[in-house]
């Protein structure tokens, strides 16, 4: 059986609602779960977050995957750790300074709309300067 830590939706129309539940992976997003571990009330400001960290960490380190929501407040709670920022190296180089074999196709329009911005910042210059 994969155990997955999810949301669980709960609340009225508009009102959303949910408890962070431990449930089979094959169940339904509402349906029967194991067990309950918190809740979160995206409603109020700030948003509230309430849950039992010691079963949090218990069940993650049985194995249970949290779902990309749940996991996303278990970082902001402080139960798992940041994620490492994403950076794609080749040999050292990271993937924004990898110059493209080829150029872009710059189509005709957009060329059009570059030369049409560039004039109305161009005006809007000279209507600051005067």
């Amino acid at each position: 059986m994969a155990v997955v830590i999810r949301m669980m939706r709960a609340g009225a129309k508009k009102r959303p609602f949910f408890r962070i539940v431990v449930a089979d992976s094959r169940r339904q997003r509402d349906g029967r779960f194991v067990e309950i571990l918190g809740y979160y009330d995206p409603m109020v400001k700030p948003f509230a977050v309430k849950m039992d960290e010691a079963k949090v960490k218990s069940w993650i380190g049985q194995g249970a995957q949290p779902s990309t929501q749940a996991a996303s407040l278990f970082r902001r709670v402080g139960i798992i750790a940041a994620r490492p920022s994403k950076t794609t190296k080749k040999d050292g180089v990271t993937k924004a300074a990898v110059k493209r074999a080829r150029p872009r196709k710059v189509t005709e329009r957009k060329t059009r709309a570059k030369a049409t911005r560039a004039k109305k910042r161009a005006k809007v210059a000279a209507a600051v300067k005067a």
